[in-house]
């Protein structure tokens, strides 16, 4: 070791005597990944080229036939948009009151650990479960809250208003997710180093302005992660909440892409176009994701 270079002796090394052994310690993640994701992607990329009869009995195969006539449907168009409506302000709603959760939470105060405790709950809550709570806390006739709408006037009825039952498909995902921002934003906001927020005090500048021009570019790298993680949450696991809340309705105001899914092939028994519509939500989210990684990781401060 006499001749060799100091970052090289200080280098760690992993050294298998076995040349399987790399490979049968990726092998269990790489059978998760197989079986649970590509194979039913490639099913579904099958499926979405075949047309089946009423009965199940026979298939053929129809070529591009199942995503023309999708293309055809203004519903199906309703409900794209419907769907990057309520992705963008499910993420944009549920990251903002992270956020400001977590800069309340890093500071010094009485009982933080229980607050912070508090606040994780509801990440531990299933998406049903929470569908559930806000359709009693919200319903127009057994509702806790809406019993307090009407009185100050408003008539709230989701169940018959498509507005309002956006409106409260939205509150209820984004609830769902604040805590999970909530950790990442108060894990980020502990990393920032205490002497760079001190140093711009130090400079004259205000709570506020520390904020937008220290504690904020140094949190873009959390951000970034949980914009993508949130967008990609809105489009898929949205579902259990729309189901036992609204099941799409009043009148499809609230039946987004992945619910569309539902319904056409598991309720209306038309496999071929829920396949198609299946492979197109998976191939909107790769864009969208590749979009956010080419364009919005630009503004990130790593």
């Amino acid at each position: 070791m006499r001749g060799l270079p100091v970052s090289e002796i200080m280098q760690k090394h992993a050294i298998f005597q076995s040349k399987l052994l790399p490979y049968a310690l990726v092998a269990p993640q790489l059978a998760i990944v197989l079986i649970f994701f590509y194979w039913p992607a490639l099913q579904a990329v099958i499926q979405s080229f075949l047309l089946q009869d009423a009965f199940g009995l026979s298939t053929s195969f129809v070529w591009f036939e199942n995503y023309l006539e999708l293309f055809k449907e203004p519903a199906y168009f309703a409900a794209i948009v419907r769907t990057f409506v309520f992705s963008f302000a499910i993420a944009l709603s549920s990251l903002s009151f992270a956020l400001l959760l977590a800069v309340m939470a890093d500071k010094p105060l009485r009982g933080s650990m229980l607050y912070r405790t508090l606040l994780i709950w509801p990440y531990a809550v299933a998406p049903p479960v929470v569908g559930v709570l806000w359709v009693f806390m919200l319903h127009p006739s057994l509702g806790v809250l809406s019993r307090g709408l009407r009185g100050m006037g408003i008539d709230w009825n989701p169940l018959l208003n498509g507005d309002q039952a956006a409106l409260l498909i939205i509150l209820a995902a984004a609830w769902k997710q604040i805590s999970y921002n909530f950790l990442f934003f108060l894990a980020g906001l502990q990393s920032i180093p205490k002497s760079v927020i001190e140093a711009a005090a130090i400079d004259g500048a205000r709570p506020m302005r520390r904020f937008w021009t220290v504690i904020f570019p140094l949190l873009s790298p959390t951000i970034f992660f949980l914009l993508v993680v949130n967008i990609v949450y809105a489009f898929f696991d949205t579902f259990g909440i729309i189901d036992t809340m609204t099941r799409g309705g009043p009148g499809k105001a609230t039946e987004t892409l992945v619910y569309k899914v539902y319904t056409d092939g598991l309720l209306g028994g038309n496999l071929g176009s829920s396949a198609a519509q299946s492979v197109i939500l998976m191939a909107i989210v790769i864009i969208l994701t590749a979009i956010q990684f080419r364009f919005v990781e630009r503004k990130v401060t790593y």
